[in-house]
């Protein structure tokens, strides 16, 4: 799991089905950035708690979807 700021959303009207009404949220980590689905709520500028691989699938309850990173939880305090 990683902590990083979310910085913006991405829109996408073409997508797997299974992804139809997700949210995506381009998030700013030391590594770089990455696109996860945000089922919590995540707002720009929030620093965020981000699940990748098969975590990511079961902590959003899409584990058959294609999704590789998932915002899990919003930072209150570091």
């Amino acid at each position: 799991m990683i902590i990083g700021k979310v910085i913006g959303s991405v829109v996408s009207t073409r997508k797997s089905e299974k992804l139809i009404g997700s949210k995506f949220m381009i998030v700013e980590h030391s590594a770089g950035k990455v696109v996860a689905i945000d089922h919590i709520g995540a707002g720009i500028g929030e620093y965020v708690l981000v699940a990748q691989g098969s975590a990511a699938r079961i902590g959003c309850g899409q584990s058959t979807s294609p999704v590789d990173a998932a915002i899990v939880g919003i930072v209150d305090e570091i």
